[in-house]
């Protein structure tokens, strides 16, 4: 007999989101993953603007596809007061309830923390902002390129001709991890203790904490980390070097036993061993262009796959600096069935990454990417709405 997965731990959570762009529903999806149920409220007609970010999925943005699925979308005018009683009524059996409204509007709309608390004080309320609900930055606006800024981090990326945001939103990514983690802890707290607490995060602390490396090494040595591309800025040698076919490998040197198996098994220079240039982890770094030359003349004399094959057997680890189309078709990937199909609003499918982490005795909820509304009737019959009320919620366009 075939034994059954358990039910995922967060089965019969309810969560309210009114949500858009990355971070806020980041969070929201992978609680989600996690068997909550999600109630995506977007505005009606166009819904959350990530949607239209792009259209380059079957018709449907990459943003979207990524961050949404397993959800339900009930579309509400937040502005009127009928969109805020049934607000009003789903946070009523709501556990959690996330926001990342402009600065100030959800104070305006009565759904501070503390206006929910003293409404509804089981429910944990979560805030995403830009800056923090407090300070002399609490009401100016934020997007994760302008946090990149901010931050530090677009000076420490890119090289010596200049500056680059990184590839992907992570200021966005980690603001919406934190508050996935912290809303687990509250969930974790209200569970243990009774009390619901409020649970805030801004984006520019989440990348802040983020850059705390950079930022002990600048204090303390009075400058911070040189931009030098895929050149590790404390450690040689670490980095990309192009092979004779034109591929770049990148490999990492840790330790003085990988330094010595280096030397002798790929560079096949045992006399650099007790070189003084290159005598500890600072004296590489000091000259890292020599070395960086003794090793790239290496690399003129082999293919990518012979380097990362003696690499292998030295022991030192090393990667093939993929593109994207490398990355779907890694065989990892494959080999551990971490794809799986989620239909679209259209009705196709496309293949989607697993949660990364797997549970055991458990099957990970890969459920569709709502459409605009999809859900609105569903839910407000649930909330005792009837057909001829919610047809008169659609004429005055609150839903």
């Amino acid at each position: 007999m075939t034994e059954q997965p358990a039910p995922l731990p967060l089965t019969g959570v309810t969560v309210v989101s009114v949500e858009q762009a990355v971070a806020a529903p980041f969070a929201t999806r992978q609680l989600a993953d996690l068997g909550a149920r999600i109630i995506k409220v977007e505005r009606p007609g166009e819904g959350d603007f990530a949607r239209r970010y792009d259209t380059t999925v079957d018709g449907e943005s990459s943003y979207f596809v990524w961050l949404n699925r397993s959800k339900e979308s009930l579309t509400l005018d937040l502005k009127s007061a009928q969109g805020r009683e049934i607000l009003e009524q789903l946070l009523g059996g709501a556990d959690v309830f996330v926001q990342n409204l402009a600065p100030g509007a959800a104070a305006r709309l009565g759904l501070s923390a503390t206006d929910l608390a003293a409404r509804h004080p089981s429910l944990i309320p979560c805030s995403i902002s830009g800056y923090g609900s407090s300070g002399p930055w609490a009401n100016r606006k934020a997007y994760d390129l302008l946090v990149q800024c901010q931050t530090g981090l677009v000076s420490l990326t890119g090289n010596e001709h200049g500056a680059a945001r990184a590839g992907v939103s992570v200021a966005d990514i980690a603001a919406g991890m934190y508050a996935y983690s912290g809303i687990l802890t509250a969930l974790y707290t209200r569970a243990t203790t009774g009390v619901a607490r409020a649970v805030e995060v801004s984006l520019f602390e989440a990348l802040a904490e983020w850059m705390s490396q950079p930022a002990y090494y600048t204090r303390h040595s009075g400058t911070q980390p040189p931009r030098i591309g895929t050149q590790h800025a404390t450690i040689a040698p670490y980095g990309a070097f192009t092979a004779t076919d034109g591929k770049d490998v990148l490999f990492s040197i840790q330790n003085e036993r990988e330094w010595v198996a280096l030397c002798e098994r790929f560079l096949e220079r045992p006399e650099l061993i007790e070189d003084p240039r290159f005598a500890t982890g600072s004296d590489r770094v000091a000259h890292r262009d020599e070395l960086n030359a003794i090793v790239a003349e290496r690399f003129s004399r082999s293919g990518s796959r012979e380097v990362e094959k003696l690499l292998d057997e030295a022991g030192i680890a090393n990667a093939g600096v993929n593109d994207v189309e490398e990355f779907l078709a890694h065989p990892v990937l494959s080999a551990r069935e971490r794809w799986q199909d989620v239909r679209l609003p259209g009705g196709g499918a496309v293949p989607a990454l697993l949660p990364p982490v797997d549970l055991a005795g458990t099957t990970a909820r890969m459920d569709p990417v709502p459409a605009v509304g999809e859900h609105t009737e569903g839910i407000l019959a649930e909330l005792g709405h009837s057909a001829e009320a919610i047809d008169g919620l659609r004429a005055a366009k609150v839903v």
